[in-house]
């Protein structure tokens, strides 16, 4: 075939040698073999046919299929799917299954843990292919893998914030997906969060006596959840703060810096005896009530279990034709610790 690489049997052959190392389930050399037939000719007649085989094989690749020499494993599986489609999607970038390519660069991605580069294939999908059925899973899967993140204790602050971004986000662009379900149980579970964890630092503020910052968080509480449990509880304790130091606890520390100048200006012709009256006042005599001790937070709402978020392929002409010769390719799944749970 290179002597002959001008010859118009060139492409043809070459087709048929990358199907035969593929039904000899030497898919590396396979794939390798159908890339170059749709790089140098890319008018052939076999060029969708060799996107799909490449589609394929990088199919099996990311359902773990075992990257091996001489019996041996020398590879990452996850890295050689991510190589065979990416180049599906630079030699066909407006193909049948380039989208789809993109979002199983992703889906790879994320089965390694690399969530940033998972994060940016996901995006890519949803800024190249809009209007594909599969921009909606990448939607999806940037909020899960924040959503992930923020449930298993990452001390990245803008995880939630994130994740709430991009799930409020998935709402508003695929309003009719099946996952509208599963995506408000995942908004409300992260609204659990972050209204536990503001309780809990307002709590511990209130502990170290730092009052000012405990009634700020007090309040966030009050704002991210009203009604809430935590939320009236908030409201109490804000009550007493307020029973026993007056407004002055409320402020911002820039206006209760300058109250307390200006009262102190007021005090300065005052005798000892004044001063002494004003520190046996009212407020000095009732014990201020304990700050909550239960710093637990309340038992996480299980998840269901995680299953894939990716769409099912169909199986394709050439898919079949080649079933007997070589094992099925398995199906593309989301990442174990990453997947989303079923709507």
């Amino acid at each position: 075939m290179q002597r002959h690489a001008k010859d118009a049997l060139a492409p043809g052959a070459l087709f048929r040698a990358a199907e035969l190392q593929e039904q000899l389930h030497n898919y590396i050399v396979a794939a390798e073999w159908f890339r170059t037939l749709v790089e140098k000719y890319p008018s052939s007649p076999h060029f969708e046919e060799a996107i799909e085989a490449q589609f394929r094989i990088g199919g099996m690749y990311l359902g773990g299929k075992k990257v091996t020499f001489l019996g041996i494993p020398f590879a990452s599986s996850m890295d050689r799917a991510v190589e065979v489609f990416a180049a599906v999607v630079r030699t066909a970038p407006y193909g049948k299954y380039t989208a789809r390519a993109q979002f199983d660069i992703g889906l790879a991605r994320e089965k390694q843990g690399l969530n940033d580069a998972a994060l940016q294939a996901y995006q890519a999908v949803i800024d190249k292919f809009p209007d594909e059925p599969v921009a909606a899973d990448a939607q999806y899967q940037i909020g899960y893998i924040w959503f992930t993140a923020a449930r298993t204790g990452t001390k990245d602050l803008a995880a939630t914030t994130n994740a709430k971004i991009a799930f409020q986000d998935f709402l508003f662009r695929y309003p009719n997906s099946e996952k509208v379900a599963q995506t408000r149980t995942n908004l409300q579970l992260l609204e659990r969060k972050q209204t536990a964890t503001s309780f809990n630092v307002a709590k511990f503020y209130d502990k170290q006596k730092n009052y000012r910052a405990a009634v700020i968080y007090y309040n966030e509480v009050i704002r991210q959840e009203p009604g809430s449990t935590e939320s009236e509880r908030a409201k109490k304790r804000i009550d007493q703060l307020r029973a026993k130091f007056g407004e002055a606890v409320l402020q911002p520390a820039v206006a209760a810096a300058d109250a307390s100048k200006k009262k102190a200006s007021t005090r300065e012709g005052q005798t000892a005896k004044s001063g002494s009256a004003m520190r046996g006042s009212s407020n000095d005599e009732a014990p201020l009530p304990s700050p909550e001790t239960d710093l637990s937070l309340p038992p996480p709402a299980s998840l269901a279990p995680d299953t894939t978020t990716a769409p099912e392929s169909s199986p394709s002409p050439a898919a079949t034709a080649t079933s007997e010769a070589s094992p099925a390719p398995e199906a593309s799944a989301s990442p174990k610790a990453s997947a989303s749970p079923a709507p």
